[in-house]
């Protein structure tokens, strides 16, 4: 296994990388530069087996190890920036207006062609190791197609593995755990109808805009009177739409809300629960309601035997201290759970050191942490397919 030291000479080139991808964000599936971009620089590595076009963009390359036959194993990373304005600063700013790469995806990106460049170099490993190159994550449906169309039987892979950077966390530090690491997501819409009228005269109308605040209320106990407390469900309504004048109380108004649960059973029944809810204090007004459940990416799930291959990897590259192996999980929703779905894997963290948030305006990836991703996935992959 490989120190952090071993992958410096490669630091300054994925910068540029890095700085390159920033400087030019493309969103969802119209990664087109950007996936061209990835295809040349695996081209120029040696790498033959190299094929574009999955999921509209995404682009997948295998390299076969010298060590004989084997599994292969398939590590992702995502390409897609986000429509917000950059407001870093930065040298390397977002040259394209309204767009930036806020979730450190370009980083993600840099690290994989990083390792995929000492991976095609040395190849010590037995069977094969297929590197994603995933669009549209933060659309949610990326991973999710990719799958559909075939990712993991095409390329015969028999685990997969992602990564993202995490603000909060110092650089050259991991963390994981077995089992629930990033939250299932749904969306809801609840429709509530009643009697409009003149704002002078609310005893002639059935205001809406009364239930829905009333509703709002009630599904706070979804959470805080119908939930164990030691498990984790997150009920929000940030969006409620009614009148548009001061003066007019309107015949139905419109919540939406998301859903965010670290179990399968924590997310039935809060589609059930919601609906139930809602409808209940609606009839006590003498409103009705229309509810839509939508389910979006599911719960990121960590296999036990993947998550110990993945903390032992990042155990080699820079010492058990470093490696928090019992992360708490977070409510933050990954389209990588689709590729976890369909393989065995895991999902772990890395230190992005003390910058802003993710999906801030103010955010940068931090490029010393590169050489730790890149160390990482070279790591994982010549332990889990040693020779």
């Amino acid at each position: 296994m490989r120190r952090v030291d071993d992958f410096r000479d490669i630091h300054d080139e994925a910068i540029a990388w890095r700085r390159h991808l920033h400087q030019n964000p493309e969103l969802g599936y119209n990664v087109h530069n950007t996936a061209k971009f990835v295809a040349e620089k695996l081209a120029s590595f040696g790498i033959n087996h190299i094929e574009t076009g999955i999921a509209e963009t995404g682009v997948v390359a295998v390299i076969q190890g010298v060590g004989g036959e084997g599994p292969t194993i398939g590590l992702r990373a995502d390409m897609d920036a986000l429509p917000i304005v950059e407001a870093t600063g930065k040298p390397w700013t977002s040259q394209v207006e309204g767009k930036m790469h806020a979730c450190g995806h370009d980083g993600h990106t840099a690290m994989l062609l990083g390792a995929a460049k000492h991976l095609s170099a040395t190849r010590n490993f037995k069977g094969s190791v297929a590197l994603i190159f995933q669009p549209a994550e933060e659309d949610g449906q990326g991973a999710g197609r990719m799958v559909q169309e075939g990712l993991m039987d095409r390329f015969n892979i028999a685990q997969v593995f992602g990564m993202h950077n995490m603000p909060g966390i110092d650089v050259g530090k991991f963390g994981i755990r077995d089992g629930s690491i990033m939250a299932a997501l749904d969306e809801f819409d609840i429709i509530v109808t009643g009697r409009g009228g003149h704002a002078a005269t609310p005893h002639f109308t059935i205001d809406p805009v009364v239930v829905g605040a009333q509703i709002i209320i009630a599904l706070q106990t979804l959470v805080s009177r119908n939930c164990d407390p030691t498990e984790a469900l997150v009920v929000s309504v940030p969006k409620f739409n009614g009148s548009e004048s001061y003066h007019i109380i309107p015949d139905s108004v419109t919540l939406g809300g998301t859903v965010r649960s670290l179990s399968p059973a924590l997310r039935d029944f809060a589609e059930k629960q919601i609906e139930v809810c809602a409808k209940n204090v609606a009839a006590a007004f003498g409103a009705k309601v229309e509810y839509r459940h939508r389910r979006l990416e599911p719960l990121t799930f960590n296999q036990t035997e993947a998550t110990e291959l993945a903390a032992a990897a990042a155990r080699s590259l820079v010492g058990r201290e470093a490696v928090n192996d019992q992360i708490k999980p977070v409510m933050v929703s990954e389209d990588f759970a689709y590729m976890l779905q369909a393989r065995p894997g895991a999902f772990l963290f890395l230190g992005n050191g003390p910058t802003s948030g993710l999906h801030n305006p103010t955010y940068d990836f931090d490029d010393n942490a590169i050489p730790y991703g890149i160390g990482y996935w070279v790591n994982l992959v010549e332990g889990g397919l040693a020779r």
